[in-house]
């Protein structure tokens, strides 16, 4: 996909809640929990595991200033979930790298035990 077409390569400023020289952070268009974030590297790289070191990095120390955040104004939120879809067949849709930062809350769901694990249905319980 052409940058100019790339909808993280063209996000709204307003959106953008915290930002470093590497990465921007926006909430989800779509979060599964409130306070659910993407962190998108502002070159555009389309996975992962394209990302630079210091691309990394820099992906890495907002995700962690954002989870701060996040920590200082709900005091409900009890751990994180931290993903990536790589690919289409990851369920990836957006074919510029983002990494999601889910907040989890205390009874959120029934049975939390195996977390990301449950993307293929009967592998979360183990």
């Amino acid at each position: 996909m052409a940058e100019e077409q790339c909808l993280f390569c063209n996000i709204p400023q307003d959106r953008v809640i915290a930002e470093n020289s590497i990465a921007y952070a926006i909430r989800d268009g779509f979060p599964v929990t409130e306070g659910h974030t993407l962190i998108i590297p502002k070159n555009h790289v389309d996975e992962y595991f394209g990302l630079s070191i210091e691309e990394l990095l820099g992906c890495d120390n907002l995700l962690k200033s954002v989870r701060r955040d996040l920590l200082l104004v709900d005091d409900s939120i009890k751990g994180f979930n931290i993903g990536m879809n790589s690919g289409a067949v990851a369920g990836q849709t957006v074919f510029h790298c983002h990494i999601h930062l889910i907040p989890r809350r205390e009874g959120d769901v029934e049975n939390p035990r195996g977390g990301v694990r449950h993307l293929i249905p009967g592998k979360g319980y183990y």
